[in-house]
């Protein structure tokens, strides 16, 4: 079928095999071309189809000639409805992977659930025996407690006040004005029940009953902290409360694991476009300029540049990884630094519709939207009839 891009809201209801597939080889192309890292030898990578998971997955395999497993939930092709982006993605990498003699395995369903967890764990057993980093990247607005049956959903919203702010729809090239409502303590709760660091425990707690950890394990949660003019709606909102959860889990995990010498980290990482970004009110306009600035500044990343350096030179540059006062690895350092952030201040208030292309990077940030579902990809002809049907050959799928 010729598959073109369908978008509702935030989202592209739409993929493109043959687009995602070039994206995934562009991932590895980098990793090979930077040089190999002496890293971890068996990863485990929850949430690993897509964004800073898919690149974390890439990075191992390529980077330092792992073996991985990936956890996700992805959906496959029916009829003339595409599989999900993190679909081909999956079956491109392991492709990839498989041919470079490299092993990978994957498992489909709810990553929150106790039954992908020991379908996982049986799996490390079988052919990893133990791992020796765990990464763990999910993003998803709802979860359900495996102990209670209990779903929670999350709530994009303030804690206090309100909050209004200029932002950007990205597709239509309007800038808009959103105003976002307090939450309410059960909508703080429910937002730290799905984003915080409670399934992360979960996960390790079960991989070190099962024996499935190695001596030395690490165990890296991402994260993002953001500039001030987000901070009312991200980072001192109810996502903030999720976050301020999941870093302070590492500090409780790193105790957990002492009896086999691990480490527990969040890593806060760089805006970049991802699904769950592109949701977020305020936040498109700000990346928008951010990656005019650093552009310009020859300091821009992507999620593969960002995990590649994270592994070289923080995880595994030397005995001891580099952390702030807090404990968290700063892999953002580059986008928060003073002059970057001084020039995004300055373009802000001058933002109109007239200007939006002039002043910011809108057209990039659209497409790396479009780059998440395999669309506006370099050499890629969307006229050509493709097959929308693709397997993942060495898919454990439990949905549960």
């Amino acid at each position: 079928m010729i598959i073109e891009p369908k978008t509702r809201g935030f989202i592209c209801t739409t993929s493109h095999p043959v687009g995602c597939g070039t994206q995934v080889q562009k991932q590895i192309d980098y990793v090979r071309d930077s040089g190999a890292i002496k890293g971890p030898q068996n990863v485990l990578v929850i949430g690993a189809s897509t964004g800073y998971g898919l690149a974390s997955r890439i990075t191992a395999s390529f980077g330092c000639g792992a073996k991985t497993i990936g956890v996700f939930f992805e959906k496959a092709a029916s009829g003339k409805r595409t599989a999900s982006a993190g679909w081909y993605n999956t079956a491109a990498f392991e492709k990839a992977a498989r041919e470079a003699g490299y092993y990978a395995a994957s498992v489909n369903g709810d990553a929150f659930s106790d039954e992908i967890k020991q379908q996982t764990i049986d799996l490390i057993k079988q052919d990893m025996g133990q791992v020796d980093l765990i990464i763990y990247s999910l993003a998803t607005p709802r979860r359900t407690d495996p102990k209670t049956g209990t779903t929670y959903s999350s709530a994009l919203k303030t804690v206090g006040a309100p909050y209004t702010n200029k932002s950007v729809d990205p597709l239509a090239g309007k800038i808009t004005e959103v105003s976002i409502e307090p939450g309410t303590q059960e909508e703080i709760d429910n937002t730290v029940k799905v984003m915080g660091g409670e399934d992360w425990v979960l996960w390790v707690e079960a991989l070190q009953a099962a024996g499935a950890l190695a001596d030395g394990v690490k165990t890296v949660a991402y994260s993002y902290i953001g500039p001030k003019i987000t901070y009312p709606m991200y980072r001192e909102g109810t996502i903030g409360k999720a976050k301020d959860h999941l870093e302070a889990t590492a500090h409780e995990l790193t105790k957990k694991l002492a009896n086999v010498k691990g480490q527990a980290f969040v890593s806060v990482n760089k805006a970049v476009v991802t699904q769950s970004s592109a949701a977020i009110p305020i936040v498109p306009l700000y990346i928008s300029i951010l990656f005019k600035v650093m552009k310009e500044k020859n300091l821009h990343e992507g999620c593969i540049e960002q995990i590649y350096r994270l592994c070289k030179e923080r995880l595994y540059a030397n005995d001891s990884v580099p952390t702030d006062e807090k404990g968290l690895i700063r892999i953002d350092d580059w986008e928060m630094r003073d002059d970057v952030q001084a020039a995004v201040a300055e373009i802000w208030p001058q933002v109109t519709d007239s200007n939006l292309n002039d002043i910011t990077d809108l057209m990039g940030y659209r497409h790396d939207f479009y780059n998440l579902f395999g669309f506006d990809v370099e050499g890629i002809d969307y006229q050509q009839d493709v097959n929308q049907e693709v397997e993942i050959d060495s898919l454990r799928e439990t949905i549960a």
